[in-house]
């Protein structure tokens, strides 16, 4: 397909996730024609690698330069933002529907709709990849999901920017949108923060933080690849993946002493673990005594029970 065929893309927003999907546009073929940031520097730095890419500091110019247009802002600021520009009065489009879009996971794509009374589409496009901002993202996003949420024409064209950067598309219903973005935490912020209380807890023993990821990350990486081949259950690793019930018992009891939330959150966590070894075609024999040894353990940080305390 020629490039002249091809909507043209334009983005309000100059950050991490801009550039990632600005450059990967522009080098699967499509016209990236404009940029416009809160601050003309950023603008004028992703525009620079872009060939025929003009930065502007009026997002109402890239609304005139462009058939979509990606509002790559701050949730707080898509709404906003949305209600100062006008489609109603832009300069005639070229190829492609004539679209609003925004790449937040959380927002409800509704906070568009200024747009669409004026005639245009709108859109949701969020990518599940963490953004580091360096160039390498172009290449580290392929094979990563992308979420849409759209209709008719729009969604075809959503669809063939998703899969010219060598990703998949997903669809969400609207209003789902919430829901989704918090579960995903789960793979991303939650799981730095599972690091992060594994090496506040080895601290305790001497490891720096440097030593500790070292340790972790790789194992954190085989985790992953294990679960890509076998699925959760069949990667789940540890005590309750064995059946070892004096295990769980004796960490659990460990961490209530030492307070905090460690024991309530190592519980839940445990709460899971168990459900999933419960999936196994042959779940371990001891599945539900240490799912009891959890329950209470549960209990306990809730009521604010001494360690080694039965709640019976």
């Amino acid at each position: 397909m020629s490039q002249s065929s091809l909507p043209r893309l334009g983005f309000i927003g100059a950050g991490r996730l801009a550039r990632c999907l600005a450059l990967g546009f522009s080098r699967a073929g499509y016209a990236v024609t404009a940029v416009a940031s809160r601050t003309q520097a950023s603008a004028r730095q992703l525009a620079s690698q872009i060939d025929r890419c003009a930065a502007y500091d009026d997002p109402q110019e890239v609304v005139n330069a462009a058939d979509i247009v990606f509002l790559t802002v701050p949730d707080d600021s898509i709404g906003t933002t949305a209600n100062t520009l006008r489609f109603d009065c832009a300069v005639t489009p070229g190829s492609g529907p004539r679209a609003l879009v925004h790449c937040s996971g959380a927002s409800p794509v509704e906070l568009l709709a200024p747009a669409r009374t004026q005639g245009a589409s709108i859109g949701g496009f969020h990518p599940l990849y963490l953004f580091s901002g360096d160039r390498a993202d172009i290449e580290r996003i392929r094979g990563c999901s992308v979420t849409l949420e759209a209709d008719g024409a729009l969604k075809e064209a959503l669809t063939a920017l998703v899969i010219a950067l060598g990703c998949h598309p997903l669809s969400i219903p609207a209003g789902g949108r919430m829901l989704y973005h918090g579960a995903a935490h789960y793979a991303a912020s939650f799981a730095l923060c599972s690091l992060a209380e594994c090496v506040a807890l080895w601290r305790t023993l001497g490891f720096a933080e440097d030593e500790a990821l070292r340790a972790l990350l790789p194992m954190l990486a085989g985790t992953i690849e294990t679960a890509r081949d076998k699925g959760l259950s069949g990667a789940l690793a540890g005590p309750v993946s064995r059946g070892d019930t004096g295990v769980v018992r004796k960490q659990l009891e460990l961490f209530e002493g030492l307070g905090g939330d460690h024991a309530a959150l190592y519980g839940l966590l445990s709460r899971r673990a168990v459900e999933l070894a419960r999936r196994r075609a042959k779940p371990p024999a001891a599945i539900e005594a240490i799912a009891e040894v959890v329950e209470e353990s549960l209990e306990r940080s809730v009521n604010h029970v001494p360690a080694g305390t039965s709640v019976k």
